[in-house]
């Protein structure tokens, strides 16, 4: 039994981790700190001492406008490329098109990747991020749920004042996956004159309803756990079940029916546990399914979490103009959109319709599909597959 359990726990998170890793950062890397003594929201709420960690590969040019940023997805952080140390059994997850001679190639441009506020993660050592979790400097204990609403504008204006501090003079592209591509439609509008190309990932300009419906269901196990007291739970014991259940539809939601089926299939999760013979014996695609969100509980907080899913929900590049046609018009980069043909979440019919309206509009766009046995998640594991499409966007 525990044989087999090993086995298909080990094959359920090489489809997050060591999927066909091929290098392409060959090098250590270092996270670094960006602090703000005080940072202003879309709001006009302030936040004190924030901080936001960062990562760079490649060099700076004279120029300083040879720059590409990484915004991150909605579970992950800014470490996209290389390790940390030589011990480190898989890189940043998306190594395979970051680094020398790759698509985001380290030799032509600086790569800035950074964590957002409110990141799911807080207790990750790797991780730096002001949230829910973190000290409140005029009451001296965690924020909780009185840390202010935050949006998707308040991640990209953050990562503006990160560049700034670099002295960044232009950005050559904007490119992330999934709420990372959120972002990088955000960036097209909040600034359209320093950024000359975007990038999105399994994303779309708006959340649509269907979306919207998975974000509730993915906060309210959390507020569903007695625990989670209304926020109010750090000292205490936290609300790990609410939060792995959220953290299981999260997971579910973001593949395709290929990993279950092709890992697991109908194998028990005990040999000697017929799932027949009492409710609480399982079948191995539960029993990993489980073990991986509850393994996730000891980097994330809860309260982030319903942060995250609040800035996506609020998320619409139509917020402060008139009309979504509006915005459009205020977009100047040249658009590569690229999406996974098994994605749940930004599917490939809302993909499509977007990159006719911005063709309608008289922007410069493409789409591009990835093919995928990894649902949602294609945008990461099979990234590569994009390679050619991203080369010739940059190069254009």
């Amino acid at each position: 039994m525990k044989k087999r359990m090993a086995l298909g726990f080990v094959l359920f998170v090489s489809l997050f981790f060591a999927c066909g890793v091929v290098w392409g950062l060959d090098e250590i890397v270092e996270k670094k700190t960006f602090a703000l003594d005080e940072f202003t929201l879309v709001s006009g709420q302030k936040i004190s001492q924030v901080k936001a960690g960062y990562e760079t590969y490649g060099t700076l040019s004279p120029t300083k406008d040879n720059v590409i940023l990484i915004c991150h997805y909605y579970s992950g952080n800014s470490h996209a490329a290389g390790k940390y140390a030589a011990t480190d059994k898989v890189p940043g997850y998306w190594d395979k098109i970051i680094g020398p001679g790759m698509p985001f190639d380290t030799d032509k441009y600086l790569i800035v990747s950074s964590d957002t506020l409110c990141n799911m993660n807080p207790k990750d050592p790797k991780v730096i991020t002001t949230g829910p979790a973190s000290i409140n400097p005029a009451t001296g204990k965690p924020y909780g749920m009185s840390f202010p609403m935050v949006t998707i504008r308040d991640f990209v204006n953050l990562q503006y004042k990160l560049l700034q501090s670099l002295g960044v003079k232009k950005l050559q592209a904007v490119s992330g996956a999934s709420m990372g591509g959120v972002q990088t439609y955000e960036w097209a509008v909040a600034y359209p004159d320093y950024v000359e190309r975007i990038i999105p990932v399994i994303a779309t300009p708006k959340l649509h309803g269907w979306l919207l419906a998975w974000l509730k269901l993915w906060g309210d196990p959390i507020k569903l756990d007695p625990k989670w007291n209304h926020g109010d739970y750090y000292g205490q014991e936290e609300p790990k079940e609410g939060l792995t259940y959220s953290l299981m539809l999260i997971t579910l939601s973001a593949l395709w029916s290929d990993w279950a089926d092709k890992s697991f299939d109908r194998k028990w999760a005990d040999s000697q546990k017929n799932p027949s013979d009492a409710f609480e014996n399982e079948f191995l695609a539960e029993a990993a399914l489980h073990k991986r969100a509850f393994a996730r509980t000891l980097m994330a907080d809860a309260n982030s979490m319903l942060y995250l899913n609040k800035a996506n929900a609020l998320f619409d590049i139509s917020q402060g103009f008139s009309s979504y046609e509006e915005a459009l018009k205020s977009i100047k980069a040249k658009t590569l959109m690229i999406g996974a043909d098994t994605d749940l979440l930004f599917t490939l019919p809302q993909l499509r319709q977007h990159a006719e309206v911005f063709k309608m509009a008289g922007k410069t766009v493409s789409l591009f599909e990835i093919k995928s046995q990894f649902g949602h998640l294609g945008g990461v594991l099979d990234i590569a597959q994009a390679s050619d499409a991203i080369s010739k966007c940059l190069a254009e």
